[in-house]
């Protein structure tokens, strides 16, 4: 009887070895199944990416985006002329017609109001009405 319960035991330590083997097996197809089905979708997503890619190569030629590179860098000197104007980088010419003009200005007599001789009055400071506000009562929590 020993004996045949110890074959017995060793017959289900064997089976046992071999279901673990095979659960192993099936996580592991699990696994690459899974892995397989995202590289799928990895693929799809490149070549989706790949069509758009072709069409936008359809639409805009080399040409047609070196005109467009052009256009924005001219613009972008342009902009930056206007810039250097707005920012008073003035030439020496220019700078020497302003200070001209300025002293001309200061030659010139010029006649300013009159300033008045009485004394200013005196600001009487109103009182401002103080608000007496109730204070709060405290009341128990019941």
């Amino acid at each position: 009887k020993a004996m045949l319960l110890l074959k017995k035991k060793r017959y289900q330590e064997q089976l046992l070895d071999k279901t673990e083997n095979q659960i192993s097996n099936l996580e592991r197809m699990v696994q690459d199944i899974e892995f397989t089905q995202i590289e799928m979708k990895v693929i799809e997503g490149l070549k989706i990416g790949n069509e758009c890619l072709n069409k936008m190569h359809q639409v805009m030629s080399i040409e047609e985006v070196e005109r467009i590179i052009g256009e924005t860098q001219d613009a972008v000197e342009y902009q930056r002329q206007i810039d250097e104007i707005l920012a008073g980088s003035l030439t020496e010419e220019d700078e020497d017609a302003i200070l001209e003009e300025l002293n001309a200005i200061t030659q010139e007599q010029m006649e300013l109001p009159e300033v008045p001789s009485e004394p200013l009055p005196e600001k009487i400071p109103e009182a401002s009405p103080v608000k007496n506000r109730p204070k709060p009562e405290l009341v128990a929590a019941s």
